[in-house]
């Protein structure tokens, strides 16, 4: 099991003689920026200017300057930007007021790991990656609480890297309910397999999958909505407060039953081995340059793609459902 550390664990004096400056003042900037601010540690933001997250910081008592002057001016550089665009910020801002003794820090490891951004090697290279979204980091904190976090050291050139990366995530909060260690590749490469395989592509195309086997049994979309999208929600709550187990509990028993018995036979050995090409296109890098190719080239495919799945047709019909529902707080694009 990996060792959990803890505020007791951890000493956060390193990071009070420094000053940390926030690349991004969007979902994780906002969050650890004012969290860093209030635990003691001097804080400058960067964000462009007239845009809402600059407004937002202006609103949250700071004076935005530009990346270039936050790398001049910081210590510690926090890149929180779109994993798309930090190579070129990186290349134009901040990599020219880089010198001995500063370090860069990230809250993911895709452009470190895949060496889209290559620090020289006098600086200290880090990550700290919360287990949550930027609100909830904030929210947590505020209460007295704190969301899980990674840290890792890809880069020691101090020889002091290690206990920067775990004062930072004490003072961001995280030490309060635990941070972990782990290294940027493995941050990386289980953090885009999640996605792709579970969280954002499985998932998603399970849902649409569903839908549409329904639909074109004659069921009625609204419905097929309810049962294959709807309630989604419920059953996702159930698996992060307890797990498996709980989850099962919770649902009647006709229905773990059938999931027991019908899951294993839907996610069969043939998705596995898929599973395990889409990891290794992760590990090989094939992944990240078809991305980076992609974004480079304007992201022509990237955007069909995006106008293909808000035309589905469970799309068309979720929107009228959630009009019905003003107590899910329904969002849309």
């Amino acid at each position: 099991m990996a060792k959990v550390y803890h505020d007791g664990d951890v000493d956060m004096q390193p990071i009070l003689t420094k000053t940390v400056g926030i690349i991004g003042y969007g979902s994780q900037g906002h969050a650890q920026a004012q969290n860093l601010r209030d635990s003691g540690v001097k804080v400058i933001v960067s964000d462009l200017p007239d845009t809402a997250n600059y407004k937002l910081a202006v609103e949250h008592g700071f004076k935005p300057i530009s990346a270039a002057e936050a790398a001049r001016q910081a210590d510690i550089i926090q890149v929180l930007l779109p994993d798309e665009i930090q190579r070129i910020v990186y290349a134009k801002e901040i990599a020219p007021n880089l010198k001995v003794g500063k370090a860069l820090c990230f809250s993911h490891g895709f452009n470190i790991h895949f060496k889209q951004i290559v620090p020289p090697k006098d600086v200290d290279v880090f990550m700290v990656a919360p287990k949550g979204p930027g609100h909830t980091v904030r929210s947590e904190f505020v209460s007295g609480g704190g969301v899980p976090c990674l840290f890792a050291v890809q880069q020691d050139a101090s020889g002091k890297a290690r206990a920067l990366s775990m004062a930072y995530a004490k003072a961001i909060g995280g030490a309060r309910a635990g941070i972990l260690e782990t290294t940027f590749a493995e941050e990386t490469e289980t953090d885009l397999f999640g996605e792709q395989a579970v969280l954002c592509g499985g998932v998603t195309s399970l849902i649409k999958a569903g839908f549409e086997t329904l639909v074109a049994a004659g069921y009625q979309p609204e419905i097929a909505y309810f049962e294959v999208m709807h309630e989604m929600n419920l059953i996702v709550k159930l698996l992060v407060q307890g797990g498996l187990s709980y989850m099962w509990y919770s649902v009647s028993n006709t229905a773990e039953y059938g999931g027991l018995t019908r899951g294993d036979v839907l996610i069969d050995a043939g998705v596995r081995q898929r599973m395990k090409k889409i990891l290794a296109d992760i590990q090989d890098g094939s992944f990240s340059k078809e991305w980076v190719d992609e974004w480079q080239a304007g992201g022509r495919k990237f955007k069909d793609l995006e106008a293909k799945e808000r035309a589905h047709q469970i799309e068309k019909v979720g929107k009228e459902l959630r009009r019905l529902m003003p107590f899910i707080d329904a969002k849309e694009v």
